[in-house]
């Protein structure tokens, strides 16, 4: 069992980061040298370093797994997953479903006969209107022959499904146990306004004995390889189910290093969260966002609006601003035994800041100045003999907000972080997820195609990327 399993309950040490101020610009980079290895991906949702050498990633529109080689640029389509359900708005943007997470089988192409690979998909199979997909997870078998996947077997089927707040990020632990973070759906907040958030409401015996998954929401996973609850999960509430931890928002990151779990969680307009994984943690949401200090933030329950939830009532205030019909919760007036700080936030501010800063004004699009990053992917630098050797021992996370990747040190335990975040790599993009070539020289981002919901170099509203559906590279030059 992993070292992490007893830290539920316990204050983590906390860095607490400054936020930038609003409109300020982030500088670029030196010693680096920026390339386009590939552009015109469809979205890719998830990215690693595969054993072969190429990038292997989810494209979540075209719903394809694609192998890169970072070399040449070359692609190819391993899998089409057609059935695979993507939404796109009135206004062409794309929503947060369709094939999401990857992850490789850490035998892959040793010749072990377990050549797998493991995605999560969105599928047609709701039950009402406004949730009317499950998200299943899956495991393909890799042909080195024809660097194709086949014979897919469905390991679980029945998890939420939403068009926001999938989190879907998928990962192989170190003890040989498959991860899978599940966000709140978006519950409480724009199309989802009205829907209870259930990341705190847990599952009961009755319906995990009938395989009703549905209170998985705003939960991390943990499944055995072939989908069945493994013996040593976390007894919560009197219930053993797949949940390891729970009350998070919208974890995209996460990483084992060695045998600690790390993950990055969205906040809502404040306080994106960087916490170690605890078994049987309560990671707070939607009671808690950062820390639990009452700054910046408040619980306004919308879906129990007095008189009923007409879905106008957020004035986007982080909670200290409802209409009066909303009930609020102050952090400190919720408690939990199992509650685990974060390590960091990004960011936390008083309940006097300024949520609708005028350098946002333009198209309302206020939440770009808001005290937030988006984290997304996160790796794990652990040092190199050609790359930058301040680096070594690093966290490294991608920014769908501000077009940056930052760098967390992490103490000589690798436990904790150590000073505030390095912004890193500023271009106008939104960071999707990150890897890192063997040698620690590279540094490649995946980048969304998505448009006007990034900073540009004045710190308001970007109205065109740089590189949408990109893979870069960040080659470590001295320079």
């Amino acid at each position: 069992m992993l070292l992490v399993a007893n830290l539920a309950g316990m204050s983590m040490t906390a860095v607490a980061d400054s936020p930038p101020a609003p409109g300020a610009a982030i500088p670029v980079t030196p010693g680096f040298e920026k390339s386009v290895v590939v552009s015109g991906l469809a979205n890719p949702h998830n990215m690693l370093m595969g054993p072969d050498g190429y990038l292997w990633l989810t494209e979540q529109v075209s719903r394809k797994v694609t192998r890169v080689n970072p070399k040449t640029g070359e692609m190819q389509v391993a899998l089409s997953i057609p059935d695979a359900v993507h939404t796109q708005s009135a206004n062409g943007h794309h929503e947060q479903d369709g094939l999401l997470g990857i992850a490789l089988h850490p035998d892959l192409l040793k010749n072990k006969g377990h050549d797998y690979v493991y995605v999560s998909l969105t599928y047609a199979g709701g039950d009402s209107k406004a949730f009317p997909n499950r998200t299943l997870i899956r495991r393909y078998t890799f042909d080195a022959k024809t660097h194709t996947l086949g014979n897919g077997t469905d390991l679980i089927k029945g998890l939420p499904s939403a068009r926001d707040h999938q989190s879907a990020r998928l990962l192989f632990g170190p003890d040989s146990k498959l991860y899978y973070s599940v966000g709140d759906q978006g519950a409480n907040q724009l199309t989802y306004l009205c829907e209870q958030n259930k990341a705190q409401v847990l599952p009961t015996a009755a319906e995990v004995g009938k395989r009703d998954w549905l209170h998985y929401a705003g939960k991390i996973l943990r499944l055995n390889l072939d989908g069945s609850i493994p013996e040593d999960n976390p007894v919560i509430n009197g219930v053993k189910s797949h949940v390891y931890a729970y009350g998070i928002r919208n974890t995209q990151g996460m990483v084992f290093v060695g045998d600690k779990l790390f993950a990055t969680d969205q906040g809502p307009n404040s306080d994106d969260e960087l916490n170690v994984v605890v078994k049987g943690g309560n990671y707070g949401w939607p009671y808690v966002a950062g820390y639990q200090d009452d700054k910046g933030y408040a619980y306004a329950n919308f879906s129990a609006a007095k008189g009923g939830c007409k879905g106008d009532e957020d004035q986007y205030q982080n909670g200290l601003k409802v209409a009066e019909n909303i009930p609020v919760k102050k952090e400190s007036e919720w408690s939990s035994k199992a509650f685990v700080e974060p390590l960091k936030t990004f960011f936390t501010v008083g309940n006097d800041y300024v949520y609708n800063q005028p350098v946002c004004k333009e198209n309302n699009l206020f939440y770009i100045c808001w005290p937030t990053i988006a984290p997304s992917g996160v790796t794990y630098y652990s040092g190199s003999t050609a790359g930058d050797k301040a680096w070594d021992n690093s966290l490294l996370i991608t920014s769908l907000k501000r077009g940056v990747v930052y760098r967390v040190q992490l103490d000589a335990a690798k436990a904790k972080p150590v000073g505030e975040a390095v912004p890193l790599f500023r271009s106008l993009n939104r960071y999707r997820d990150i890897a890192v070539d063997p040698t620690g020289e590279v540094i490649y981002v995946a980048t969304d195609i998505e448009s006007s919901l990034g900073t540009n170099d004045q710190g308001s509203a970007a109205a065109k990327f740089d590189n949408p559906g990109a893979i870069l590279a960040f080659r470590y030059t001295g320079k």
